[in-house]
């Protein structure tokens, strides 16, 4: 359960910070980002409320969500270096990544 645990702050955070960087990249205009963002808050939400209630298609949701995370930190790694929202989102979404890959 301690794994699952971990897991759900993990997609929880990674969720939150992919929100902000949606609302920051709205205003810069950078439609990669705001995509790719949008569907990793979506999929990690998703992957925490099936992690909640212990469901048996975790390890398949755990896989798609470490392969949207990894790509959502490499498009947020890429405006890093000016944008705070980016630098934070990539590093939540490598952390979610992680985390859902080892439970795959």
């Amino acid at each position: 359960m301690e794994n699952l645990r971990s897991c759900i702050d993990a997609c929880l955070a990674c969720m939150v910070t992919c929100e902000i960087c949606v609302t920051d990249c709205i205003k810069e205009g950078n439609w990669e980002c705001i995509s790719i963002c949008r569907d990793c808050a979506d999929i990690c939400t998703l992957c925490a409320r099936f992690d909640s209630r212990g469901s048996t298609y975790g390890s398949g949701l755990h896989a798609l969500c470490a392969e949207i995370c990894n790509a959502c930190a490499v498009e947020c790694a890429k405006h890093a270096a000016h944008h705070a929202s980016c630098k934070e989102c990539a590093a939540a979404c490598k952390k979610c990544a992680e985390i859902c890959g080892q439970l795959a």
